[in-house]
């Protein structure tokens, strides 16, 4: 093994250091981040975390129906904010990764 191999070696350990603090970041990132959706004018609300966790669910007393179609009415609401949530998660996903990894200057990747 030769000084270049030594040094190419140190270089990957930086990298690979460098590779777990950002995942570590990642994690509380992820956890730290909440995104908020509704559907039907209000009537479902939703709130979830950036690991795409629901955290919170409510539904407004109104959006409860007597009859079969409030109740498939209701699940579909339930479904787009959730689904919403999910989109927004992933858009508050991605703008944290970008952010980080523009402060890494890793060659092939600036």
């Amino acid at each position: 093994m030769n000084f270049s191999d030594l040094k190419d070696l140190g270089k990957m350990k930086e990298m690979m250091s460098q590779a777990k603090q950002m995942q570590e970041q990642m994690e509380q990132k992820l956890s730290a981040t909440t995104v908020e959706a509704e559907a039907g004018g209000g009537m479902v609300h939703v709130r979830m975390n950036g690991r795409k966790e629901l955290l919170q669910l409510r539904i407004e007393p109104t959006a409860m129906g007597s009859n079969a179609s409030d109740i498939e009415l209701l699940e579909d609401l339930i479904v787009s904010a959730v689904n919403e949530a999910g989109r927004r998660a992933d858009e508050a996903i991605k703008s944290s990764v970008s952010g980080m990894m523009s402060g890494l200057n890793l060659p092939g990747l600036t």
